[in-house]
């Protein structure tokens, strides 16, 4: 079987696991009991893989707890980051799960002993919380004990049926594909909850490659408004691992997308030590300041969200904000998040920003924001995309591209909506390989393609009021009927002669039946 047939089979294994077991409970809030019990089958898998370490004649789920010493246990959390002794591996739980009438409070004591194993090491803030959503005693698995364990076996046995092969050799792809294929497959049934927190694989990757454009080194990536980590792990799946040399950085202000994000990083092999991801308000409580500058910056931030925004008097003073010398609006946190991502971008980095058509073009506040971000010659390329390529909303909407080290004074505008950019599917439109390197070597070339690029001195868009939407520069093509008024007006001549004629005959045949 073909890795892609094997995957297919795996996702469709998967899905069917999802519907089959939830039940009466809504699949949305459902996500985190079969999300969760896949990062602990991995988790378990791969700490057991450690402990062998390639010795055959090892079976580390076979030992008995007891043979582990203190030295053991902390040389493995200082490697991995976790610690889990062989009884509580997820092989031995799904061993007796139909049967083990204290499933649900054994599974608590495990997943907090998991997580109380980090206490005091490097990384015990990558670790801590991980579970925290598994809520092993929630009403919504059923109202008793017994709805409660039969539901969270029905999970497990099925996560254990899972075929991943054999973990070293492929697991590693397929774990962390299934996951983003659940969670993609949750955030496309959850309508716009669901689709706010992951961005779509397809454009995740063009969103990568437009940041990573050309560099073959990189310090390190963030993504101020991580969700699921989705952009972030789409960066690592592009190049090579010293490529991105000190690790993964995000924030994410939703405490239970937070845990997804951390869950996603362990399950493509990102150790704890490659990344860091935290929970808070970008815009008010940022963090990473000692971090930064950031060679790539990633992000599909929250579209037109309230923020604190002038009610704040502290803002305006902010090094993010200050430059610009105006607040984003307070109902509209758009260019708030660009800001902040400009601040944290290097001299010699990209940042490539989802965004909402509107900032584009209106007055205001954000007019004076563009007009800093134009006069300061920071905005490459903004990228007009096709349509309903993003979960819940039907938006066509735009990428901006921001460098600090452009070697011109043109801002590039790329038109990527029509057919030509895009794939239609059952309910969303998708973004094939060929359409993202078809965007990335207009981006690349900077060349005029009529009706498709244009490249615009600063100055021209100075004299538009600062207007950055991709239609005010690029013409769109007219695929209107050309029509010759010659022609046409010879033709309805002619066809009046024929009705005339018809007419004349008609009345004859009228006239001879009346006689």
């Amino acid at each position: 079987m073909s890795s892609a047939a094997q995957r297919a089979e795996l996702q469709s294994q998967i899905w069917k696991i999802a519907n089959e077991v939830r039940g009466s409970v809504d699949g949305w809030d459902f996500k985190q009991y079969v999300l969760g019990t896949l990062f602990y089958r991995f988790i378990s898998e791969n700490f057991a893989n450690y402990m062998e370490g390639g010795d055959d004649s090892i079976n580390y789920a076979g030992l008995d707890d007891t043979i582990i010493t203190r030295e053991i246990k902390e040389d493995a959390v200082k490697t991995k980051g976790y610690f889990i002794y062989p009884s509580q591996l997820f092989c031995r739980v799904a061993e007796n799960a139909n049967t083990n009438e204290d499933l649900n409070t054994d599974l608590r004591k495990i997943f907090d002993e998991i997580e109380n194993s980090a206490s005091g090491y490097p990384s015990e803030q990558d670790i801590k919380g991980l579970f925290a959503d598994f809520d092993t005693t929630s009403n919504r698995l059923g109202n008793t004990v017994k709805e409660k364990n039969e539901r969270l076996a029905a999970v497990i046995k099925g996560v254990e049926g899972l075929n991943f092969g054999e973990f070293q050799e492929n697991q590693i792809d397929l774990f962390g594909d299934a996951y983003e294929f659940l969670i993609s497959n949750y955030a496309a049934n959850a309508g716009k909850s669901g689709g706010e927190f992951f961005t779509p694989q397809c454009v995740s990757k063009l969103i990568a490659k437009l940041a990573t454009h050309e560099q073959t080194t990189i310090n390190k990536i963030y993504d101020p408004a991580a969700g699921s980590g989705s952009l972030l792990l789409q960066a690592k799946k592009q190049f090579d691992e010293h490529v991105i040399e000190e690790g993964f950085f995000g924030q994410e202000i939703n405490h239970t997308t937070y845990n997804l994000a951390r869950m996603n990083m362990f399950l493509h092999n990102v150790n704890y030590d490659k990344f860091n991801i935290a929970l808070g308000n970008t815009l008010t409580e940022p963090h990473f300041k000692k971090e930064k500058p950031f060679d790539a910056i990633v992000s599909n931030p929250p579209y037109s969200i309230n923020w604190i925004g002038s009610d704040d008097p502290t803002l305006i003073n902010d090094e993010r904000f200050a430059p610009a010398g105006v607040l984003a609006p307070k109902s509209k946190a758009d260019f708030a998040f660009i800001l902040h991502s400009l601040n944290y971008l290097s001299s010699s980095g990209r940042a490539a920003i989802v965004c909402f058509p509107g900032i584009f073009y209106r007055g205001g506040a954000e007019q004076k924001i563009r007009k800093y971000l134009v006069d300061n010659n920071f905005v490459e390329t903004v990228i007009a995309l096709a349509p309903n390529l993003f979960y819940g909303t039907s938006i066509a909407v735009n990428i901006m591209v921001l460098s600090k080290h452009k070697t011109d004074t043109k801002i590039q505008f790329i038109d990527a909506s029509g057919e030509e950019f895009y794939k239609k599917e059952t309910n969303n439109n998708i973004l094939t390989e060929e359409h993202i390197e078809n965007i990335l070597r207009l981006f690349a070339d900077k060349k005029d393609k009529e009706y498709i690029s244009k490249s615009v001195d600063k100055d021209e868009i100075a004299e538009k009021n600062y207007n950055l939407s991709v239609s005010t520069y690029v013409e769109a093509k007219d695929t209107r009927e050309v029509i010759d008024i010659k022609v046409l007006n010879a033709e309805i001549k002619k066809t009046a002669k024929n009705i005339d004629r018809l007419r004349s005959e008609i009345d004859k045949i009228i006239a001879e039946i009346e006689e």
